[in-house]
């Protein structure tokens, strides 16, 4: 079993993300001209697109920063934040404060800022940037969005909401679920933050409503009062999404020192991971319909990266802290099927999106919704994990 010897899996993982991912993003990402990065990278590296979305320009200046904080002073990880937050917080805003979701290679506004996790990861990037450059007032711009993204939680739309006021309202699971991690970061990089009301809140959100332990789901939106309208939106289940947020509400729970609530979270992923589970081809569907009705999203039965790299990183963190065998099983059978799968070994990097079977959907490695995050943070924590564990073993 792999996990008998955490000392060596950590050194594969470890492998893989110095001697690999980084270099690949360092490589090709990194627009030395106009400043921040390219990310729609063909399998090579090629650039295909010079478009910069705020949230992936967000997300690997968050990542370079942590590389920095946590894993090695290295200049070239703080330059290469640096070139991101710079160009961030030179075109990212409108003149209210809120972060567009797409700009032009040159920092122009392409798209307005009417999805709010372009504001979400500005926040995580700017504290992780501010310790890392030693510069509170980059930590402060941070908190600031925070409170901003606070502010706008109940309508994250704004004006740009095509939804009719009050027709059929619906809470979504991924606000509460990047709230909770946004908080967790902010307190971990921002001196005197406090996450504690932000992730109370979020949790209660999050274990009340969206976590049915009844039906063994985690539903992607729910009725205000915890149902669940038949309706695509009602029904919808995103495997990923649930197991990425019970890893967040782990984390939360181990720094209370809550095994209560650790444990109510490792019920909740297990569930995630038996219902998202393709039997007849092995990994995680995208989308699912918890009635078993056919999902509005056509890309449902695809396998995605970032949905096996949290599930990588949830199984650990959750064998860890409760010692459940079948967590260890789960962890065995989600690592045999990604690391086969999704490592490119001609051009570096992993791939993306593979069709059902598990073949290659397409090439890219990086693109509008795929940049320079899951792949880097979930090697790095998963390298954490076997550390804690080789130190403290389960079982």
């Amino acid at each position: 079993m792999l996990l008998d010897d955490p000392v060596a899996l950590r050194r594969r993982y470890a492998d893989a993300l110095t001697g690999d991912v980084i270099p690949f993003w360092l490589r090709h990402s990194p627009d030395r001209r106009c400043g921040g990065y390219f990310t729609c990278l063909d399998r090579d590296g090629t650039v295909f697109d010079t478009d910069k979305f705020v949230w992936l320009q967000a997300r690997q200046v968050w990542m370079f920063s942590r590389f920095f904080n946590e894993m090695e002073p290295r200049e070239e990880f703080l330059q290469t934040a640096r070139l991101g937050a710079d160009f961030l917080l030179e075109h990212g805003r409108d003149p209210e404060g809120h972060w567009y979701f797409a700009l032009d290679r040159a920092g122009r506004p392409l798209v307005q800022p009417y999805n709010i996790f372009s504001d979400c990861f500005a926040a995580m990037a700017l504290a992780e940037y501010g310790r890392a450059a030693a510069r509170p007032d980059i930590a402060a711009k941070a908190v600031q969005t925070f409170q901003r993204i606070q502010q706008r939680r109940d309508n994250p739309k704004g004006r740009y909401n095509k939804l009719v006021p009050g027709a059929r309202p619906m809470l979504s699971l991924a606000l509460p679920m990047i709230l909770l991690n946004a908080a967790q970061e902010l307190e971990s990089a921002v001196p005197g933050f406090d996450a504690a009301c932000a992730a109370r809140g979020n949790l209660d959100l999050v274990m009340d409503l969206f976590v049915d332990r009844r039906e063994g789901l985690i539903f992607e939106h729910v009725a205000p009062d915890g149902t669940h309208p038949d309706t695509f939106d009602g029904r919808l289940v995103n495997p990923g999404h649930g197991i990425e947020c019970m890893w967040f509400v782990m984390s939360v729970a181990e720094r209370m020192g809550d095994s209560a609530l650790v444990a109510r979270a490792a019920d909740a992923l297990e569930d995630q991971l038996a219902f998202g589970w393709d039997e007849q081809f092995g990994g995680l569907y995208y989308f699912l319909d918890a009635r078993g009705k056919p999902p509005q999203q056509l890309e449902w039965d695809q396998k995605l990266w970032w949905v096996h790299v949290e599930a990588l990183i949830a199984c650990l963190m959750g064998w860890r802290l409760t010692g459940r065998p079948s967590l260890a099983r789960w962890y065995e059978r989600v690592h045999q099927y990604a690391w086969a799968r999704f490592p490119d070994p001609d051009y570096g990097e992993w791939f993306g999106y593979l069709n059902r079977p598990g073949e290659v959907l397409l090439p890219l490695k990086g693109g509008k919704w795929k940049g320079c995050f899951h792949v880097p943070r979930a090697l790095l924590l998963c390298m954490r994990e076997l550390e804690r564990l080789a130190a403290a073993p389960c079982g």
